[in-house]
């Protein structure tokens, strides 16, 4: 469920689902944007039977267990829903990404400047990124039953070799 960047990655699975349809930006302090994603988990009608035995991929952000933001509090809420309301889930934490065209993500803003011929100060640091290829084996790979959580780095890298 989704089409971003991450939705757009994933590979089908049987018996799962895979809810990469929410807040993204993670700047956002938009109420409205937090209830989207909310209603959009909370109507999804594969949602409302977990009674069964599908299991559902939740896409969250390792910002979470570091940052106290709008943000990560509605992503905190958004996964003990899951945890609390489904019988078998993967729930991943991200951090960033190296592909796709959301021009809210780290890689991706700067990119954006970039094309737009904006000024860009590109600081010498290194940053985690994680790729669609590594992204792919683990969303490939994990179990589908059970309740598991995972916070996903990826590799470090500079800054600069990533645009």
């Amino acid at each position: 469920m989704g089409g971003g960047d991450i939705a757009s990655a994933l590979n089908d699975r049987d018996n799962c689902i895979f809810f990469a349809s929410g807040v993204s930006n993670s700047q956002c302090k938009d109420e409205k944007e937090f209830k989207r994603e909310k209603h959009k988990l909370l109507g999804h009608t594969t949602i409302n039977s977990m009674a069964s035995n599908w299991c559902v991929f939740y896409f969250s952000t390792v910002s979470i267990n570091f940052l106290s933001t709008p943000y990560t509090r509605h992503k905190k809420e958004m996964e003990n829903f899951i945890k609390n309301n489904t019988k078998n889930y993967n729930i991943i934490r991200l951090g960033n990404i190296s592909w796709g065209k959301n021009p809210h993500t780290f890689i991706n803003a700067i990119r954006a400047k970039q094309a737009k011929g904006e000024p860009v100060k590109i600081r010498d640091e290194w940053k985690y990124m994680i790729s669609k290829e590594q992204l792919l084996l683990l969303t490939d790979n994990l179990p589908l039953i059970g309740k598991h959580e995972i916070s996903v780095f990826g590799n470090m890298k500079k800054v600069k070799d990533c645009l």
